[in-house]
């Protein structure tokens, strides 16, 4: 049994990317319509109210088996043969049971539109104390994913690994699936839209307040707040509106963004600026779309961004039903080629996104780059994203850079230096912006090399370089490039699992 859990629960974090969006009409027509159709609609409930759930989720164990509640005994066996044990050293040794529910809430879209969306509210329970009493609450935000029928509750990939290392060792964990995602409705996902996804976080929160008593739980007045990739900016963006606006309802004790794109105007800047990143053709329809649906108009139609093999339809693709390398094979997305091959400029080792049957059009790149010439951002370290830019993208991602608030609650920025989908410089940019307006945030590059560092940093980074040195090995055992290899599980698996353990080192020393 335990291969089959191994495979089925608790394998290395992965963080992937997302599928399925908006139809081919103009938004001004599909807001005029939606709003035709909520005149004669009954008031939405209001935000965060629970609409269906608490439901209890069994828990798989392959072969048809499953439990309620995978108790410690059987999780810890698990971690001991994932990795060849080094899972349960990033991981510990588990103290409590898990438990996982699911709620389905109410919330709104990237328009303000009242949608719902579903999130899961994960339990530990047991014998240990640390496991009993008013236990401390991760509100946690996930990484970008295709599937439009994602759910935490499923407890694969990136699930697996913090139910492992926060419920396990006595956190609640509230983890919404987002609207677009999982029970939602929503027939899209605000991707990277700051205020509509930080909302959508503290709405699931509500939703798990209401249900505590009814779960038996009780949850101590310390509120922690992470996630990874997109979720590291999920986590930002919740960090900024419960500062702004919040503050006394929400406790916030610390914040970990881990391999985030908090800097997202300087990202899109370098990407079309000729250093396209591994997944560009499928996180740029999630964030064009995203905006679209928010009314930024980042162009009058699809073919004015995308080329005509991929622009029909690409707004209703992601998230969606199919697999990005279905989506490859059926020629709906390009696997790489975000530009044209003659398309410059050209970063260094960036040749392999530059090729034929390309996503964007070079006449929009070409409008892109003449407005980053006309309007350069980044020169103020005060404010860095407050520039007069005029093409609708870059304004759509200036509107959502992170670099717009001081952060009051102790924070964490996490990742690797050489991330090839989420950049450092987004976590070292958000830092020197951070530290110019007074805070001191915390800074932990995975591939640094500072013997000064806490030992815990020691340890992750010690830990880090041999998960690296194991991908590659058994690279080359099987004949293939180790270097891909290394890069192809960089971002969604070896940084994700170190990160995802400072983070919990972090809070544990933070909590009162």
């Amino acid at each position: 049994m335990l291969p089959l859990l191994f495979a089925l629960l608790l394998a290395a974090a992965a963080p992937a990317a997302a599928n399925e969006g908006l139809a081919a009409n103009p938004v001004g027509a599909a807001n005029a319509i939606s709003n035709a159709a909520s005149a004669n609609a009954p008031p939405a409930p209001p935000r965060g109210a629970v609409l269906d759930g608490p439901t209890l989720v069994p828990i798989a164990l392959g072969g048809g088996a499953s439990l309620d509640s995978l108790d410690p005994a059987t999780l810890a066996a698990v971690l001991r043969h994932a990795q060849g044990g080094a899972l349960m050293d990033i991981a510990g040794e588990p103290r409590c049971a898990i438990t996982i529910h699911t709620l389905r809430y109410q919330t709104v879209g990237g328009h303000g539109e009242p949608t719902d969306a579903s999130s899961v509210v994960m339990l530990p329970s047991g014998a240990d104390p640390a496991c009993q009493g008013p236990r401390p609450v991760l509100l946690y935000a996930h990484g970008t994913v295709l599937d439009k029928q994602f759910s935490m509750a499923r407890l694969n990939g990136e699930a697996r690994l913090v139910a492992a290392m926060f419920v396990a060792q006595g956190f609640i964990v509230v983890a919404p699936d987002y609207a677009g995602y999982g029970a939602s409705s929503l027939p899209y996902h605000p991707y990277l839209n700051a205020e509509q996804q930080a909302g959508d976080m503290l709405d699931a929160l509500r939703a798990a307040r209401e249900v505590y008593a009814q779960l038996g739980v009780r949850a101590a007045p310390r509120l922690f707040l992470s996630g990874y990739s997109q979720g590291g900016f999920v986590a930002l963006a919740t960090q900024r509106l419960i500062e702004r606006d919040f503050a006394a309802e929400f406790p916030l004790v610390a914040v970990a963004g881990m391999s985030g794109p908090y800097a997202l105007l300087q990202m899109g800047d370098g990407i079309f600026g000729g250093q396209p990143l591994l997944g560009g053709t499928a996180y740029l329809p999630l964030v064009t779309t995203s905006g679209q649906r928010a009314g930024a108009a980042l162009y009058a139609s699809p073919a004015e961004l995308y080329e005509p093999d991929y622009a029909a339809g690409i707004e209703a693709l992601l998230p969606g039903a199919q697999r990005f390398d279905e989506l490859v094979r059926q020629g709906r997305l390009p696997s790489g080629a975000l530009f044209a091959l003659d398309s410059q400029p050209q970063g260094q080792g960036a040749a392999a996104f530059f090729a034929a049957h390309n996503l964007v059009r070079s006449s929009y790149r070409q409008a892109y780059l003449t407005d980053m010439a006309a309007h350069p951002c980044g020169a103020e370290p005060v404010e860095p994203a407050a520039c007069r830019a005029g093409n609708g993208l870059r304004r759509w991602l200036a509107r959502n850079d992170l670099r717009s608030y001081r952060p009051r609650a102790a924070l964490l920025l996490c990742g690797g230096g050489d991330d090839p989908v989420v950049p450092f410089a987004n976590a070292s940019a958000a830092q020197r912006y951070f530290s110019a307006r007074g805070a001191a945030p915390l800074l932990l590059d995975l591939e640094a090399a500072d013997a000064a560092a806490p030992a815990s940093w020691l340890a992750a980074r010690a830990g880090f370089a041999r998960a690296k040195e194991r991908v590659r090995a058994e690279a080359r055992d099987k004949g293939r490039d180790p270097a891909r290899a290394v890069a192809e599980m960089y971002h969604g698996r070896l940084a994700a699992q170190y990160c995802v353990r400072a983070a919990r080192d972090f809070f544990l020393k933070a909590m009162p």
